[in-house]
This record gives structure tokens, C-alpha cells and sequence, in this order.
């Protein structure tokens, strides 16, 4: 649902950041793939929720701030759901939350450095987005008259998950809007019990709403080395088809810090609006059972899954039939390479599961088989000593880079759509239940020239079967 703010002194930029891995909830959501990515409250995508909440009159086009390795599938995502017209920010490395919001207010300020800027994690939800609207008018105002502003969520539960904001004063001229009287870390479950009960404290959405100017001029007093770096990353940025590249050497010389430290925790100017925005972070698959539709016994299914005699779980499959039998609340997620079972008060202990996996070096910690590519994506098959069987798909209009290996041969059979392909100095053009073969060495290149999706299957044979045996020596989509 979309957000529409009633009749603006000045257009809102919404603010997008698109960080993190997600790896409580793994085994969907991992680094290659995290989970903003996913649609996991709706039937869009996350990240493609957020955009729409700040889609429409009185927004202006987003800022999203993303890392390299996502570009093409945030800006895939975003182009599905008729965002046209986004400024794609990316990150060389991260640096925590103060430098990628520093970056987005120095660029947003060089059209005007007076515009109001929406902070929005890529990764959140929001179920009753209605109650949006008047909180989000409200800070615009108190933004204007040069403060900071942050959404206070009320509290549902002594949540020991989130962090705590202390209501101060009520600011005068602002009914709604309180000075921060401090921010609390997440607490244990006795300091949640009390602070739940006290009803001074809010949770912490991690939104923030500012002018430029001013949240420039906070980071110039408190944070005067990432606002040098940053700046200079800005105006040393590089535009790259529809994305600007923040300069590499600039932007890892920042500090990594959050906004929370750097501004929020520091400033004298923090204003917090509570709000019920139906809001939650998203952070583990215990939030998604509590966020989505339960049945009678208190399930919550997603996916080919049969249940019997079975309460208060959550059970997802992303394809292979799952039967759960004679249980209660648990969380079963079904992957096609990874299968998560867990009792629902240990939803968190997920991530020290990522981190045994990523010490071990298993590739299921951060990717799926199922790779994406700025031309479409593809999955392995068969993994054998000397071959591998994999499916590539590739959109519309869209090519590989111009390669070749020097460890494999290829052997490429056309399963639906049109292939042009190019082969030394020879173009092909291969159809539905055709093939062609490239010899170890051959100069070759994929592009689907036709309307709908390509998809084939690709027979790999050689000694070395890895990824980085792939020898680019022209590429539409600026990869080295």
C-alpha cells in the first residue's frame, strides 16, 4: 500500500538502505540473496514493499543505497514494480549505516540542501501502513524547523529483540512529537518487562527523517571524518549505466559507524513520533509466524506443505512437499539445497548456524544454486568430478559477456526461445531443441534476441569446473 502524503510544502526523498545479510533467516535469505529480496509478508519482494510505501504524490524518486553485487537485481526489482526512475547508490565496501546515510544527504543536497529525506531500511515491514501518513507529514514539519526525527513504535510485547526509546517533553508546537529523553540497547527480559510496563518507551524502528542541511551539519560537529570521506566519495563518484559508484579509496577511508552512534545517541536535536505502523523488522522466522495468517491451531504455511496435528509453527517450502507431523512450535524451512528446523524460542541462535557454515567454508552459507546475473540467472544441475549440468535462463534483449575458458568445453541445447550465439567469428542462431558446441578455448558469447526468456541447458566438461574460469574480454555490464 502506498503512502500518499497530503499536500507538501516540498516533496520527500525517501531513503532506501539496502545492507545486511539477513542470516537469521537462512536459509532463504543469504548474502548473494538477502532477504530483501524475497517476498516473505506479501507477494512482492521486501525491498519492492518499502519502495512503494514512499511511491506516489509528495515523494520524490528514491535514493537506494546498495552494494555492488545487488545493483542489477535491485534495479530489476524496482523496474517490476514501476519505479523507472531511482538514483542507485553503491557502497565499494561496507561501512555501517552513518557513511551510506551521510552519502545519500550529500547527494540529495547538491540538487537541495534543504530537501527532507525518509531513512528506510530496504528490509521492514509495515502493516498498517495508513498510519503512516499523518506521522510522516508530522515529521516533515519538525524536520523543516531543524530537527531530527525518528518513529517510536509502540510497543506490542516486553520484546528483548529491538531497542528502547525513552520519551522525553512533548515539543512544543508539535502535538505528537516528544524529545528523545535517551536510547536504550536491546535489554534483557526483566529490563523489557519493566520498560513494556512503563509505557514512557518505544521501539526502535531505526527510521530517521531529516533535512539534508541539517543532518550534514550534525555529522560536521560529531562525525567530521566520515563526512570528509564521504563527501569526497560523492564527488569523485562515477555514473555506470543506471547506478553511481561511490569512490572506492574515498569511502573506505571513512570510520564504520552507525547513525545511531555517530548522530541519533549524540545530538541534541532528536525528536521521536510514536507511531503503530504494524512495523517489524523482519529479523527472524519467529517474526514471520507472528506477522503472517494462522490457521486454527496457530500455523502459519507457506509453500506445498501438509501439516497434521500440528500448533502455533511456522512451516515454509520453497518447492519439495513438506509433512510435518505431531509437533508445536516449531519453524521448519525447506530450501532446495538446505533444510532449517528449530524450535521457535531459538528463532535468533539461526545466525551462529550461518557462522559455523561460513567457518566451515560450505557455500550454503551465502549463496544459493540458483545464481543471478544482470542478464537473468542460473542453477547447477549436476555437480560431477569432470562435468557439470546447469539451467541459464536469460531475458529478453539481454547477453552474456563476450569469454572463454580455458580448463572446459560447452555444449549449449536450446529447451525455449532463440539463442544467438557468438563463436569465434561465426554467429549462430540456435533454436528450441537445436545445440551448439564450444571447444575448450573458444571466444564466445550468449544474447537472447527474441521477446521471451531463454532458457538451456549447458553441459560443462574439462578439468576445472569453477566460476573463475571465465576469461571476460568485453562485457555490456562494466564487470572486470
Amino acid at each position: 500500500m502506498t503512502v500518499s502524503l497530503p499536500h507538501p510544502a516540498s516533496s520527500v526523498v525517501p531513503v532506501i538502505l539496502s545492507g545486511g545479510s539477513g542470516s537469521r533467516l537462512w536459509p532463504v535469505s543469504r548474502s548473494a540473496y538477502p532477504k530483501q529480496f524475497w517476498p516473505l509478508v506479501s507477494q512482492r519482494t521486501m525491498v519492492q514493499e518499502t519502495a512503494l510505501r514512499s511511491h506516489g504524490p509528495g515523494f520524490s524518486a528514491p535514493i537506494v543505497v546498495c552494494n555492488n553485487e545487488h545493483r542489477f537485481i535491485m534495479a530489476e526489482q524496482l523496474r517490476e514494480v514501476g519505479i523507472t526512475a531511482p538514483r542507485i547508490l553503491l557502497e565499494p565496501v561496507g561501512r555501517n549505516s552513518a557513511p551510506a546515510i551521510a552519502a545519500a544527504a550529500v547527494l540529495a543536497a547538491e540538487t537541495d540542501p534543504d530537501a527532507v529525506l525518509w531513512i528506510m531500511a530496504a528490509d521492514a515491514a509495515m502493516q498498517k501502513p495508513q498510519n503512516v501518513t499523518p506521522a510522516l507529514a508530522l515529521a516533515a514539519q519538525v524536520a523543516r524547523a531543524g530537527r531530527i526525527v525518528t518513529f517510536g513504535m509502540t510497543p506490542m510485547r516486553a520484546e528483548t529483540g529491538y531497542g528502547y526509546i525513552e520519551k522525553g517533553a512533548p515539543l512544543a508546537g508539535y502535538d505528537g512529537a516528544f524529545a528523545v529523553e535517551r536510547f536504550i540497547e536491546k535489554p534483557d527480559a526483566a529490563n523489557a518487562g519493566r520498560m513494556f510496563g512503563s509505557g514512557r518507551f518505544l521501539w526502535n524502528s531505526g527510521m530517521f527523517v531529516f533535512t539534508a542541511r541539517t543532518l550534514l551539519q550534525e555529522m560536521e560537529k560529531f562525525e567530521p571524518a566520515v563526512l570528509s570521506a564521504v563527501r569526497e566519495a560523492v564527488r569523485e563518484r562515477r555514473s555506470d549505466i543506471d547506478f553511481e559508484r561511490l569512490d572506492p579509496t574515498a569511502f573506505a577511508a571513512s570510520p564504520d559507524i552507525s547513525i545511531d552512534y555517530a548522530v541519533a545517541e549524540r545530538t541534541d536535536l532528536m525528536t521521536v513520533i510514536p507511531g503503530d505502523f504494524g512495523w517489524s523488522d523482519v529479523g527472524s522466522w519467529d517474526a514471520l509466524w507472528e506477522l503472517g495468517p494462522q490457521d486454527d491451531a496457530g500455523n502459519v504455511v507457506s509453500g506445498d506443505v501438509v501439516l497434521n496435528n500440528t500448533t502455533n509453527s511456522y512451516v515454509r517450502t520453497d518447492g519439495v512437499l513438506t509433512a510435518v507431523s505431531g509437533v508445536e512450535d516449531l519453524l521448519v524451512v525447506v530450501n532446495e539445497d538446505a533444510v532449517l528446523v528449530t524450535h521457535r524460542q531459538h528463532a535468533q541462535d539461526v545466525k551462529t548456524i550461518v557462522a559455523r557454515l561460513k567457518k566451515a567454508n560450505r557455500p550454503e552459507a551465502t549463496a544459493h544454486r540458483r545464481r543471478y546475473r544482470p542478464w537473468g540467472f542460473y542453477e547447477t544441475l549436476i555437480m560431477g568430478t569432470r562435468f557439470q549440468v546447469k539451467r541459464i535462463v536469460v531475458e529478453p534483449g539481454q547477453m552474456l559477456s563476450l569469454q572463454k575458458h580455458y580448463h572446459r568445453a560447452e555444449h549449449w541445447v536450446v529447451v525455449e526461445g532463440t539463442a544467438l550465439v557468438t563463436r569465434n567469428e561465426e554467429e549462430i542462431l540456435v533454436r528450441e531443441n537445436e545445440s551448439v558446441y564450444l571447444p575448450l578455448g573458444t571466444t564466445h558469447r550468449l544474447k537472447n534476441p527474441g521477446r521471451i526468456p531463454l532458457t538451456l541447458i549447458e553441459v560443462q566438461s574439462g578439468p576445472y569446473l569453477g566460476e573463475d574460469d571465465i576469461v571476460r574480454l568485453e562485457d555490456v555490464y562494466s564487470r572486470a
